[in-house]
């Protein structure tokens, strides 16, 4: 019977582990969540999905049947006098969507025009209307004439009702609250008067608007490198502000979960102030009004200087930061975009750049001696994939940037595609996707990820996965529904 019988291996002695790679789609079903490198490993597919399904241009008339500001600047352009490159140089600067955001819950889009239209859309209408149908002005929730020079666009994150508007030609905070569906603004804030040595008042435009959590706290930065601080529940004049002590304005501001204050200014610097105390200066107080110094300051030249390789390419100097954004997936994250074309990530855990993204120049596609101006573009972060939607400064189209934390991003610093696996690396790059018009700002859908553009031409340009219905009975019958 022994011959028969199994022997046992030795006490002491481990039996060889079956070695078998994990299915990452079972971790998935299992836990219900999608893990960071999982997202990173799919994004490639998710970018090369991404293409124009929809354009709406800006056509809008006033109730007496009359071609808005926008509309008229846009299709009735003044004469002008000089080559085709400086007309449509200076008109690129003078015209276009300037500002898009979606609010909390991405049911609304609002977005403004340099010449000063506010639009909301209603996000499932738009989306619906993107087959080629042609977008119905009727089902437009707002559209009304504010001022000229609108620069930023915001939306109340504790009311989904109220958007704020802000102007460089202007040194009021506009509210709109849209359930009203009334031209006129629901609050307006005001910068306090500023007396210049010959006693007439100076206008002190703002570029950039943010809201607090709290209903209650609005901050405006303007063109002289302050930022103002409104308390709703008080007055509609600044409580308090927050200085750079320099001369260069801000030109963007983020506020983070954490209350701090981050901006950008033209003269290439990132400025971080902290709400909730630190260091305060009240050296300059003007009728009651304190201002605070940033907690510290980084200028992005000296951070790029620092990466060996771009140095020895480019002859890297301060420029003007266009946009900042934190990455909402990654809150360390900042998303820079500089008036060269150039984007970035700043680490705001050690305050270096860890992403780069530098395209050609635009000079470079010019035939023409004159080089147009170049608008001024906000880029977007994807709400969960670390992916930074870009417009292109050369041509009509948007670079969708890859800006994942590690070094495994093909925009990080310290890539290296020798110490990444080849099946990973072999999808791992950034997508360009051509669209009809030259894009100026970016919107991106919190839940479902839609991209939607603003143009030089005012118009909108959704950007998402192609729609596909089922025609007939057979299930095979598939066709794209937008196949012209």
């Amino acid at each position: 019977m022994e011959k028969y019988a199994v022997q046992l291996p030795p006490i002491g002695e481990n039996p060889k582990p079956i070695t078998r790679s994990k299915w990452k789609r079972t971790l998935v079903e299992l836990t219900g969540k999608l893990q960071r490198h999982y997202l990173h490993d799919v994004s490639p597919r998710l970018m090369q999905s991404y293409s124009e399904i929809g354009a709406f241009p800006h056509k809008y008339h006033t109730e007496g049947r009359r071609p808005c500001t926008t509309h008229y600047r846009q299709y009735y352009p003044f004469v002008m006098h000089g080559t085709p490159s400086a007309i449509n140089g200076i008109r690129q600067s003078m015209l276009g969507v300037c500002a898009l955001e979606f609010d909390a819950k991405g049911i609304y889009l609002a977005s403004v025009t340099r010449p000063g239209c506010l639009t909301v859309h209603e996000f499932e209408s738009l989306y619906c209307q993107s087959n080629g149908s042609g977008e119905d002005q009727g089902k437009q929730l707002l559209h009304i004439p504010i001022f000229s020079g609108v620069n930023a666009v915001r939306w109340n994150p504790a009311s989904q009702d109220e958007v704020a508007c802000t102007s460089l030609s202007n040194n009021e905070v506009l509210i709109f609250d849209i359930g009203y569906v009334s031209c006129e603004p629901s609050e307006v804030l005001r910068k306090r008067p500023t007396v210049s040595v010959h006693g007439s008042s100076v206008r002190q435009g703002f570029s950039d608007i943010a809201l607090s959590n709290d209903d209650a706290r609005v901050l405006a930065s303007d063109t002289c490198g302050a930022i103002s601080i409104w308390d709703r529940r008080a007055s509609n004049l600044p409580q308090s502000g927050l200085t750079t002590n320099a001369n260069y304005g801000l030109t963007s501001i983020q506020l983070d979960e954490n209350q701090c204050v981050i901006g950008a200014s033209k003269g290439g610097f990132i400025y971080i102030w902290d709400l909730r105390g630190g260091r305060f200066s009240a050296a300059f107080q003007s009728h009651k009004e304190a201002y605070s110094s940033p907690l510290t300051s980084v200028r992005l030249s000296s951070m790029l200087n620092k990466i060996g390789p771009l140095k020895a390419q480019s002859n890297i100097l301060p420029k003007e930061i266009q946009s900042i954004n934190i990455n909402p997936s990654c809150p360390y994250q900042l998303g820079f975009h500089l008036d060269d074309g150039w984007s970035g990530v700043l680490d705001l855990h050690n305050f270096q750049v860890s992403h780069i993204h530098c395209p050609p120049p635009p000079w470079l596609d010019e035939l023409n001696a004159v080089i147009p101006m170049s608008p001024s573009r906000k880029p977007s972060w994807l709400p969960k994939h670390s992916i930074y939607a870009v417009g292109s400064t050369s041509s009509n189209g948007l670079h969708l940037l890859d800006f994942y934390p590690h070094t495994s991003s093909p925009c990080h610093v310290d890539y290296d595609d020798s110490k990444n696996p080849g099946e990973t690396f072999e999808c791992k790059q950034n997508i360009f996707v051509p669209l009809s018009g030259l894009v100026t700002a970016c919107a991106t859908h919190p839940l479902n990820g839609t991209i939607v553009a603003g143009t030089v031409e005012a118009s909108l340009l959704m950007i998402s996965q192609k729609h596909l219905c089922k025609k007939g009975d057979d299930d095979d019958e598939i066709h794209d529904s937008l196949k012209q």
